[in-house]
């Protein structure tokens, strides 16, 4: 368990996968310039700083969500912001471990 986890911002391998499984949409919250360098295929770019403007479109998609960011920090803030908006979500952690889990 890391750092992350103990305060309630890393994502639970088991988790994840169960949310993946569940056909989650996920939701890459770093700057468009970080997005751009770099993803997951198939994960959709919402800066963090646009999440709550569009948390509407985000029920719209009708499906869990992980979040993820660099290092999971922020995708942790983002994942609990949409948790007080009713969603299932799931902070997936940094991209490129999240990535690496979904091989």
């Amino acid at each position: 368990m890391g750092l992350l986890d103990m305060i309630g911002l890393g994502g639970n391998k088991q988790d994840v996968a169960e949310m993946i499984q569940k056909g989650a949409v996920i939701i890459d919250v770093r700057s468009k310039g970080e997005f751009v360098g770099g993803h997951i295929k198939g994960s959709k770019n919402i800066p963090l700083d646009q999440l709550n403007n569009r948390v509407q479109e985000i029920k719209g998609f009708g499906k869990p969500i992980v979040t993820c960011c660099a290092s999971g920090m922020r995708s942790g803030s983002a994942a609990s912001a949409l948790k007080k908006h009713g969603l299932e979500v799931v902070n997936g952690g940094g991209w490129m471990s999240l990535n690496s889990r979904l091989g």
